[in-house]
């Protein structure tokens, strides 16, 4: 039936290309093309180029002879009423002031974080000063919009910030249990400002006479380390009696202590020994004192001369050669892999 169909189709595309139909055969030919390409593509894209040609084609043909069209009347009729709308409306300005600028809007954010004392009228003050005419109104939206409180009670200090300023020293215990049951309690002091840590001692009974004593040996090996801080933090234990607070103050240091159950007022001690234990404490089983004392003398040396910290961008509280940056290892350098900690932490240097 196939070769029959055919074979009546060649004879009647003969007999319409001798009788001078070829034009009418190359539009059922271009028909059924669209035919197929209608079953491919729902919605064709079609931009104002193509719209020109079939809106000015349908004008001169009547409609029996739109038949098999990709649009239909009402879209070129939606076309005429859109051209038309387009052409007749004028363009409408947008209501209100106009926007401010970005470099405008950059300079009141820094503005505002460079001077956290500053409320939005300070800064649009500031800046109509420098020439720059913008309103308070404006200023205020432009901070809200960057998540920065607008009134100047951005200038309150933070714990964490007050600390630094006042170049403090937080001491606190770490306590550390045996394979045995046995706890002892490592007593430790933290330069906030260096994050250097100074190892005080270790014991099983923390009492105030031994707070004491390990407070004059802190004072007469690191003394000279402790100039220059000028306050102590401390929680309200026991441990801590007058006579460990006076030591202090005879350095010239002021003693903050904590408020009740607060352990984020002492942070950076309790930070610490977080890192201890995820870094140390975790990995490995203590058996007694002595190899405790050897594995945080160990650890304490590590994390001051070696652990790269990430407010210090990223350097180690007390390089080994301070004066000198570190070499930039490059992939054809070797290097070399040195432990500590009997093997649970690993320093790495460049061969020389």
């Amino acid at each position: 039936m196939f070769r029959i169909l055919y074979r009546f189709l060649s004879a009647l595309a003969r007999l319409a290309v001798r009788s001078g139909r070829s034009k009418d055969l190359e539009i059922i030919v271009l028909r059924h093309q669209l035919t197929v390409l209608r079953r491919q593509t729902e919605r064709p894209a079609i931009d104002d180029t193509d719209r020109t040609l079939l809106g000015a084609i349908a004008a001169a043909l009547p409609h029996r002879l739109r038949q098999g069209w990709i649009v239909t009347p009402e879209t070129l009729l939606r076309w005429h009423r859109r051209r038309l709308a387009r052409h007749w409306t004028q363009p409408s300005r947008r209501p209100g002031r106009p926007s401010t600028a970005a470099t405008i809007r950059t300079l009141v954010v820094e503005l505002a974080t460079n001077n956290p004392t500053w409320g939005y009228r300070r800064i649009a003050a500031e800046l109509n000063r420098l020439g720059h005419r913008i309103g308070a109104s404006t200023v205020w939206r432009i901070l809200k919009q960057h998540g920065i409180d607008p009134a100047p009670n951005r200038s309150d200090v933070t714990w964490t910030e007050f600390l630094r300023s006042q170049s403090a020293v937080a001491c606190d215990f770490a306590t550390i249990d045996t394979a045995f049951l046995r706890r002892y309690y490592l007593l430790f002091f933290i330069d906030v400002t260096t994050r250097e840590v100074f190892y005080a001692g270790i014991t099983a009974n923390p009492t105030g006479p031994w707070t004491i004593q390990a407070a004059r040996n802190l004072i007469l090996r690191h003394g000279d380390l402790l100039d220059g801080a000028r306050a102590l933090v401390r929680d309200r234990g026991s441990q801590f009696v007058d006579s460990f607070d006076e030591i202090f103050r005879t350095e010239g240091l002021k003693i903050l202590r904590t408020p009740v159950r607060t352990p984020v007022a002492n942070t950076f001690a309790e930070r610490w020994i977080g890192t201890l234990r995820r870094e140390l404490l975790d990995r490995t089983i203590i058996w007694n004192q002595h190899q405790l004392e050897r594995l945080i003398a160990d650890y304490i040396a590590h994390y001051n001369e070696h652990r790269p910290h990430r407010s210090l961008d990223p350097q180690p509280p007390r390089p080994a050669t301070p004066d000198q940056p570190a070499p930039v290892a490059e992939p054809s350098l070797r290097v070399v892999r040195t432990t500590r900690c009997d093997g649970l932490i690993n320093e790495y240097r460049n061969a020389a």
